[in-house]
């Protein structure tokens, strides 16, 4: 209510302003003023964690410090710090605590840090930490790989299976002659050398399981320990591929004749096992052609006890389903190919036709060096 002024100059004197509001009693509680606390630290937590992320985000997706592409070697074993660490020497992460931190927590971010593949990885230049973790993560490490020409013997893929310089260990288990599959095969780098044999020895099975199953009926091979026999003689008769299935029906043929094989081939493994086809040799001699060996088809019936190398699968695949002709011998043309007969007067001419021709060889080998010199 106002005041009646007593005078003319109290009149036009304003009203003094009304007090503040009395400070609730709830405001100056302790518990609430401990709620008010934890509410701006959490406010400016969060804050602080987003920028923090986004941060980390944007250094973790921008390109790395490389300047060009780098092999790097991840040994097996080695954590997530050792990786870390590895990385960083190579110069595939910058080497500060803020590059560290943040591929550390990326990696642990996205659940990682247990599935980096350890393995020989290509980081091209300027890859980013991301792109580091999921080459380790997927594994995507370079490979290498050693081919195995189709009939080498056992011994030769031995040699070169040991002295590959990516693969470790030793050969432990040996396998038998035509237990390998000649074919390129691929590894990464801390692969055994036993592991490849192994790889080798199980494709082989395998394949000869398959083409087994495919063979056609009224073979004269009781067993596919006899198929690889006879394709490991087919292998070393001919290179060519179109070859093989002729080759193999003259020796299927001979086979149900109970006509001896008298494959040249033969006579060789038989005199020097695994070590035959390890350095080119002359003309069989006379000596050796006679040369009693459980392996010298001239001299036993039938097949002989073991292969004569690893067979590919063209070679077994030609005997498991030879030619059907009456073909009964072959001998070289002089191209690469063989010539075919069905009779042993036909086979005489076509030898001495291929005599012809390594004569005039020979003579064209000896006029060389005269023509060169004039």
């Amino acid at each position: 209510m106002r005041i009646k002024p007593k005078s003319p100059r109290e009149a036009i004197q304003p009203e003094p302003a009304p007090g503040p509001p009395p400070r609730s009693r709830h405001v100056r509680n302790p518990v609430v003023i401990l709620i008010n606390m934890v509410i701006s630290i959490t406010v400016l937590s969060l804050l602080g964690a987003g920028a923090a992320l986004y941060f980390g985000k944007q250094v973790f997706e921008q390109a790395g410090p490389l300047t060009e592409d780098r092999t790097v070697v991840i040994a097996s074993g080695s954590g997530l710090s050792g990786i870390t660490e590895r990385l960083k020497a190579q110069n595939v992460i910058e080497d500060t605590l803020v590059d560290e931190l943040v591929f550390n927590a990326g990696v642990r971010f996205y659940k990682n840090a247990t599935k980096l593949k350890a393995g020989e990885y290509a980081f091209k230049a300027g890859t980013s930490m991301q792109d580091v973790m999921t080459d380790l993560v997927e594994g995507n490490a370079v490979t290498h790989s050693v081919t195995v020409p189709e009939g080498w013997s056992t011994a030769q893929i031995l040699e070169r299976v040991r002295s590959h310089p990516v693969l470790v260990g030793e050969i432990t288990k040996m396998p038998e002659e035509g237990a390998l599959l000649p074919e390129t095969y691929t590894f990464t780098r801390g692969s055994s050398r036993q592991q490849i044999i192994d790889q080798m020895t199980e494709a082989q099975s395998a394949l000869l399981s398959e083409i087994w199953e495919r063979r056609s009926e009224d073979l004269p091979i009781a067993s596919p320990e006899e198929l690889v026999i006879l394709a490991s003689i087919v292998e070393k008769e001919t290179a060519k591929a179109d070859e093989r299935p002729r080759v193999a029906g003259v020796f299927v043929n001979r086979l149900n004749r109970n006509m001896r094989l008298q494959s040249d081939p033969t006579i060789l493994y038989g005199i020097h096992g695994g070590e035959a086809w390890l350095k080119d040799r002359s003309a069989i001699k006379q000596s050796e052609l006679r040369k009693e060996t459980p392996y010298n088809t001239y001299q036993i019936n039938g097949l002989p006890p073991g292969p004569i190398g690893n067979p590919g699968r063209a070679a077994m695949e030609a005997v498991a389903n030879p030619s059907r002709t009456k073909d009964l011998y072959f001998v070289a043309d002089g191209t690469g190919g063989h010539i075919f007969a069905e009779t042993y007067e036909q086979h005489q001419a076509n030898v001495r036709k291929w005599r012809q021709v390594e004569r005039e060889r020979r003579e064209a080998e000896k006029n060389q060096p005269a023509s060169q010199s004039n």
